[in-house]
């Protein structure tokens, strides 16, 4: 069974049933290499529901509750983004609204406690080592599963063994004990898993497993977990294992980087591989221009979301100098550096074989956003080009099936970049400066050179905002840096009114918001735990600032 297959469940598998724990046979589970197989790839499916693709519907991009995207779909009442961003009622002492996550992970975490619990017995059976691996790659979807609930909640109940009904009452562990938890887990279960899925050298899953958990892919979450837990040291030699295991970027262009081919980059270390008529999401339907909803002749377009200005204007030019309208007003779509052209779609681009008409009244429109109805059309000025497939129409019959990346090379140098400066600039400015260069030198821009530990944390978060964007750092890095509030709190985003004239465009700098102000409390940063698992715990207290 392939991966892709394994993630969509029981409508997938005619091996056993994988949904729940309390409903599979344990005898079924054990009876052979490939029913065990079976139900350690359906815990995988933890990578493709809770990625930035997949969801009933739209998409789940999380840079919409950031600076850097806007949702420009539905009412600010009912739609999860603009009702995040601009209701105070978003968010209550009983619910983590949009972020709510909780049950639904530990119900993931009690089938990963069953199976690590009665793997062991089945060593001699199935052999030590294919065990083991087996085991450490159950541990790693547990690890992951405790990360997604600790940036939503802080401080989580850690239940590592099957608990039974007398074991309820359990306090939360603090924040620091639990990302120290998932830290120690993931430097212990890194060594039993295969190197890698593209390494020349090492022990490495087949073609047939393609996806599976590596050591890059541990390794490299585990630079990532380190810097929410302010373990710098941890996250910088993390990142240094990512390179022994054979992690590397993608020399050729960092566009290539995006173009849904799993197998064939090296840079991607862990990602969900969708596969038509298996596994699909909906990227290109809540993604894609209006106007290729005329040029491909479908209704099946819906325009969501859309780069902001705050975003747009952050990409350099090509030589490594700022952007700005006073300086590049009248061609500001030309001379752009290329992480600029790989990530957005902007008037006057080549598109499917036509031009990108994103000026008011031309074939992809622009929209003042409204709080009561769905534009459907950009309300920036921008559309997002990370992705897509130029070209491509296999989606709207069959759905979208790029693959998700989890975690690729380059954030993995940023981590590092950042671990270094933290844990000693003074001892490892050299080294963080060189890390930070290679993801700029990829796309051709100067190296920067600072003596100043402020100035280089400024210029790691400019490169995290723009060569992270559209893939889900943006808000997570905001909130982990305590700079939400600054960025957020009060503030709008802004696009671009373009009207067309005799002589060219004029270009209106507009807030995209419509005047409404955005929300973020210091409270936000650890959101409530839901009244549901408090009500049957006494011993789980709710986090601070929520009554």
């Amino acid at each position: 069974m392939g991966l892709a297959a394994a993630l969509c469940g029981t409508s997938c598998s005619d091996v056993i049933d994988l949904n729940p724990g309390d409903r599979f046979s344990p005898a079924t589970v054990w009876s052979s290499t490939t029913t065990v197989d079976s139900y350690v790839l359906g815990l995988y499916s933890i990578f493709s529901s809770s990625c930035e693709f997949y969801g009933t519907g739209s998409p789940n991009l999380t840079d919409a509750y950031s600076d850097i995207l806007k949702s420009g779909s539905w009412d600010q009442y009912n739609h999860s983004y603009n009702r995040s961003l601009f209701q105070e009622s978003a968010f209550n002492s009983t619910s983590a609204g949009a972020f709510e996550c909780w049950s639904t992970h530990y119900e993931r975490i009690r089938r990963e406690n069953e199976f690590l619990r009665d793997a062991p017995k089945y060593r001699e059976k199935f052999g030590e080592k294919w065990m083991d691996t087996r085991i450490a790659e159950v541990r790693f979807c547990r690890a992951y599963a405790y990360y997604l609930l600790c940036r939503v909640y802080g401080g989580v109940i850690l239940r590592t063994e099957v608990d039974g009904p007398e074991q309820n009452d359990k306090a939360r562990s603090t924040e620091a004990d639990c990302w120290d938890f998932i830290i120690e887990e993931l430097k212990d279960l890194a060594p039993q898993l295969p190197q890698g899925n593209k390494t020349e050298n090492g022990d490495n899953w087949d073609d047939a497993n393609y996806g599976r958990a590596t050591q890059q892919a541990a390794y490299g979450l585990l630079s990532r977990v380190a810097l929410f837990a302010e373990r710098w040291d941890v996250a910088a030699q993390a990142a240094r294992d990512v390179e022994k295991c054979g992690g590397a970027l993608d020399l050729t262009g960092y566009a290539n980087v995006f173009n849904g081919d799993l197998k064939s980059n090296k840079e991607i270390l862990f990602g969900v591989d969708f596969e038509q008529d298996v596994i699909t999401h909906r990227y290109d339907a809540y993604v894609r221009p209006s106007g290729d909803a005329k040029a491909l002749g479908t209704s099946a377009l819906y325009s969501v979301f859309f780069p902001t200005s705050e975003l747009a204007d952050s990409y350099e030019m090509a030589d490594g100098t700022p952007f700005s309208w006073e300086t590049h007003g009248s061609d500001p779509y030309t001379g752009r550096e290329p992480r600029f052209y790989a990530t957005i779609l902007y008037n006057g681009a080549s598109w499917m074989g036509r031009t990108i008409e994103s000026y008011v009244g031309g074939a992809d429109g622009f929209k003042e956003y409204e709080n009561s109805k769905s534009a459907n059309t950009t309300v920036t000025g921008y559309y997002l080009r990370k992705y897509l497939k130029d070209g491509d129409k296999s989606w709207i019959t069959a759905y979208s099936a790029q693959t998700c990346i989890l975690i690729r090379y380059a954030e993995v140098l940023l981590n590092k970049a950042e671990a270094l400066a933290e844990l000693s600039w003074e001892q490892n400015s050299v080294e963080a400066l060189q890390a930070l260069n290679d993801v700029r030198g990829r796309v051709g821009l100067p190296s920067r050179q600072t003596a100043s530990k402020e100035e280089f944390m400024e210029f790691v978060r400019h490169e995290r905002m723009v060569e992270l964007a559209g893939e889900g750092f943006r808000y997570w890095d905001l909130r982990r840096w305590r700079l939400a509030e600054e960025v957020i709190n009060g503030k709008n985003v802004h696009g671009v009114k373009i009207t067309k004239t005799d002589s060219g465009f004029n270009y209106e700098h507009v807030d995209a918001d419509n005047g409404n102000k955005r929300i973020f409390y210091d409270r936000y940063y650890h959101f409530a735990i839901p009244e549901s698992e408090r009500s049957k715990n006494p011993l789980c207290d709710n986090n601070q600032g929520w009554v």
